[in-house]
């Protein structure tokens, strides 16, 4: 039973999972969208909204640090403070967008989505 086990295992050793999604995370604050499998993407959006939330807060060391500990390159976590925290200031969550695509992964058809960081001024 799976009672009270959140998150999605992939496949995948714990230290593995935990590169994957700080790949991913690096990825899309870098890119501003990905595209990339349903599942995966549920998986990486609090992920994401969690160091945007950091961000947000404005520029600290403690912030920066615990940012870095998880982006893989240091100037999308200085991206990251420079203009997409401050971007979202007075927004008080929901930073990004689940597109689900109508079409499946050729290999295994795995149904496929898009995620992207919403504009400021978008609701």
């Amino acid at each position: 039973m799976r009672h009270r086990n959140a998150g999605r295992k992939f496949k995948r050793s714990p230290s593995h999972r935990r590169m994957l999604l700080r790949n991913l995370a690096t990825s899309l604050l870098e890119h501003g969208r990905m595209e990339t499998t349903l599942a995966k993407a549920k998986e990486i959006q609090p992920y994401v909204e969690k160091l945007i939330t950091l961000a947000r807060e404005g520029w600290n060391l403690n912030n920066f640090r615990r940012v870095l500990a998880v982006l893989t390159k240091k100037d999308v976590a200085f991206r990251l403070f420079k203009e997409i925290g401050p971007m979202y200031k007075n927004r008080p969550g929901g930073y990004t967008r689940i597109y689900k695509l109508a079409k499946v992964r050729q290999g295994d058809a795995a149904p496929m989505a898009v995620i992207s960081l919403l504009g400021a001024n978008e609701q």
